[in-house]
């Protein structure tokens, strides 16, 4: 683990930054000052580069990346639409501090690529650049750590199997 996060660390050192557009500042106040009272339109990213001011992994290049859904209490969801495989099961996560996901097992294997921040859940901590890996005879609540929020890259086959009735009841709104 030492040698992967002096890895990762090395990496991140020599990745190069990603300026914003030259527009953003004014198209961001254009936009306040537009203040419509219509809800702004539903953007896709189709080259994600970040998303909150984290990089992405490059594999994401090229995919659609959607805008934050609310899913919960200081949980937001973004599904990823990868290109030639439209059935895949892709979805980045934003959980804020200190909160629990329900708990829930799997109709098959899960990923979670951890991105920013960390979890912990009966499998162990992760951090940046930890993959975890669950099947469908895990069950488990990933918890975030109370120092910040936590961004992860989930891929599932199948969806998640919510112990509680009102996760269960939801599940159909958010299709997770």
């Amino acid at each position: 683990v030492g040698t992967f996060e002096a890895l990762g660390g090395a990496l991140l050192d020599e990745t190069e930054e990603t300026p914003l557009r030259p527009s953003a500042l004014d198209d961001m106040l254009a936009r306040l000052d537009a203040d419509d009272g219509v809800a702004p339109k539903r953007e896709t990213r189709t080259d994600p580069v970040q998303i909150d001011g984290v990089r992405l992994p490059e594999s994401l290049r090229g995919c659609e990346v959607g805008s934050w859904r609310w899913i919960g209490p200081g949980m937001h969801m973004s599904r990823i639409v990868v290109p030639h495989e439209k059935d895949a099961n892709l979805i980045l996560l934003k959980i804020g501090p200190g909160r629990a996901l329900p708990d829930h097992g799997h109709a098959g294997s899960e990923f979670t690529y951890i991105v920013k921040g960390s979890f912990s859940d009966s499998l162990g901590r992760f951090q940046p650049g930890d993959l975890a890996e669950t099947d469908e005879d895990i069950e488990h609540q990933p918890v975030v750590d109370p120092d910040g929020e936590c961004i992860c890259l989930a891929a599932m086959e199948g969806k998640m199997r919510f112990n509680s009735f009102f996760a269960r009841m939801l599940q159909p709104i958010f299709g997770i």
